[in-house]
């Protein structure tokens, strides 16, 4: 039994927490490889550290839109966006 089942999420909703986690995975990633601290992630977003925390584990109260905007803001590519929607799909 995986969290899928254990949820009881359709095959959609399964395939939308994938996405959801491989851009917070990705956001994380970025942010460590800049070395940043999440509250130097906020700043440059003009948010604040507990969201970027919250962004990096694909809250529930985090939608994808700011996911992506905020990934885009920090210097991702649309093509490593898409690179990274694609591999989770």
């Amino acid at each position: 039994m995986d969290a899928a089942d254990f949820l009881e999420l359709t095959e959609k909703e399964a395939a939308f927490v994938e996405l959801k986690l491989a851009l917070a995975d990705y956001l994380r990633e970025l942010r460590t490889r800049n070395s940043w601290t999440q509250s130097q992630v906020a700043r440059r977003l003009g948010s604040s550290q507990s969201r970027a925390a919250k962004m990096e584990v694909a809250d529930s109260s985090v939608s994808l839109d700011p996911l992506i905007k905020s990934l885009l803001t920090l210097g991702a590519s649309r093509r490593g966006v898409g690179r990274v929607l694609a591999k989770a799909a």
